[in-house]
């Protein structure tokens, strides 16, 4: 049903019952009107003939027949236009329009009375007469106007003006609620023909100045713009999975082959303890550099999906001091510093520890002297309202061409036995933080140093995340620093 025809069925209910509650008020309030008069009347009325009644109970007492006459006829007289009723011991005199004498009637009162009686309604006043040795009950009657025609005829009319007022007023309201719920009926066929499967057109609507209908576009909005995002996530998750897929294909295929034939060498009835030793060892190192890919992997998956709402408050020299402390337990023969001081980041925690864990994990793998010892020293700060960290080893170094190809994924040098993930890990969590990771000489020219740059306190647009994350479904020509979010 049509909320307008909804309204006019709740109007063409209400309006009539209103109609006959205001009329059945009226007629209350005017009844009690003429009662009020009535009952004014009769007072004064029994006040002016009390008199002449005690009159007639002294006459009625003293046996004067003549003189009672009189004063009955003085009494109804002077009673005028009310109906009189005198009962005293010596008998009941009336005169004057009154119920019939067989109507009972009530015990005297402070106030007049309705009675009822020959099919009329009759407004009585008792009042007590008294005098020397005579006492009784002086009865004015009046015919009860506020049960008359007149009344009847206001019920009658009331009635009619409520049975009339339902269809009109139905109708009206119908009218006003169809203009008014126009702009709601041009809002459904905009929104119906709205697909978000098969078209990219989106809800366009023109502000009303109705505050329903505008609110309503405003949320429908938001809703069909919510449905764009989590399409477009779910779309990216899709190309995620079929980049992880197809990338753990091509590059475990290598690896996975010579396993395979050193299994076979390995099958060898006759292969020397020597050579056995060299291939299961070679076997340990495959299996590694697979593990190790396919952590990568996973990580830079994450990455690409995780949500605004992952991200909080939190200090990276707490989360440098526990992966220094888990390299140090990894390496124990390397020698790790640490130099850190409070660098709140709005960031998601495990992003910052993957990037910490790489820039450790490259550092002893690539950072060591010509003695093969390794010495790292890993600064955390605040430097120009961004959080400063830098890793420094004492390594062979990067050359300055290599410096921004060691970002791209899968890019490993040539005695290089990991997954070419690490340093892309580090960038890619750089960029979604809203910072960056560059590379450079170490100090005093020995060694490498990787900087990286985050804001302080929260990215640019707090709660928001870069609008490309597709550090695992770029292809391998993708650099780091087209990833780069201004600052």
């Amino acid at each position: 049903m049509k909320l307008s025809t909804r309204i006019a069925l709740a109007v063409g209910i209400t309006v009539p019952l209103l109609v006959l509650a205001c009329g059945w008020l009226l007629v209350t309030l005017v009844a009690r009107d003429l009662h009020r008069e009535e009952d004014s009347h009769l007072r004064a009325r029994a006040t002016a003939i009390a008199q002449d009644a005690r009159t007639l109970l002294r006459a009625a007492a003293n046996d004067q027949p003549t003189a009672e006459e009189n004063r009955r006829r003085r009494l109804f007289n002077a009673a005028l236009d009310v109906g009189v009723r005198l009962i005293g011991p010596d008998g009941t005199f009336s005169g004057g329009p009154q119920p019939d004498a067989s109507v009972a009637l009530p015990a005297p009162g402070k106030g007049p009375v309705t009675v009822h009686g020959g099919g009329r309604s009759w407004r009585a006043y008792a009042q007590p007469v008294k005098g020397a040795q005579v006492s009784g009950t002086l009865w004015v009657f009046a015919p009860d106007t506020a049960s008359r025609a007149q009344l009847t005829l206001v019920r009658n009319r009331v009635v009619t003006t409520a049975l009339l007022a339902a269809p009109l007023s139905a109708l009206l309201a119908w009218a006003i609620a169809s203009g008014a719920t126009r702009p709601l009926g041009r809002l459904r066929k905009a929104a119906a023909g709205l697909d978000p499967r098969t078209t990219t057109v989106r809800l366009e609507h023109r502000p009303t100045r109705v505050a329903e209908v505008d609110d309503l576009a405003a949320t429908l909005q938001t809703v069909l713009a919510r449905y764009d995002e989590q399409a477009a996530r779910t779309a990216q998750a899709l190309d995620t999975a079929r980049s992880f897929s197809a990338a753990a294909s091509h590059e475990l295929r290598n690896p996975l082959m010579s396993m395979g034939t050193n299994l076979d060498v390995l099958a060898h009835p006759g292969l020397p303890d020597a050579d056995r030793a060299e291939v299961v060892e070679d076997l340990r190192r495959e299996h590694a550099r697979l593990l190790g890919m396919l952590v990568a992997l996973r990580e830079l998956g994450r990455g690409d999906l995780v949500e605004a709402d992952a991200f909080r408050v939190l200090d990276v020299a707490e989360v440098a001091d526990a992966a220094v402390a888990e390299a140090r337990r990894r390496a124990p023969d390397a020698v790790i510093t640490l130099s850190a001081g409070p660098a709140p980041v709005h960031g998601w925690e495990p992003g910052i520890r993957i990037l910490l864990d790489n820039l450790l994990g490259n550092a002893l793998a690539h950072g060591r002297d010509a003695e093969g010892r390794a010495e790292i020293a890993v600064a955390v700060g605040i430097e120009g309202g961004q959080v400063l960290l830098t890793v420094d080893d004492r390594g062979p170094g990067i050359a300055p061409a290599d410096r921004q190809e060691v970002f791209r994924r899968f890019r490993r040098g040539p005695a290089s036995t990991g997954s070419g993930l690490g340093l892309t890990l580090v960038a890619q969590q750089a960029a979604l933080h809203g910072g960056t990771a560059q590379l450079g000489e170490g100090p005093g020219g020995t060694g490498t140093r990787c900087t990286v740059r985050l804001p302080a306190g929260g990215p640019a647009r707090e709660g928001e995340l870069p609008a490309r994350r597709d550090w695992l479904t770029v292809t391998a020509e993708r650099s780091q620093s087209s990833h780069k979010e201004p600052s």
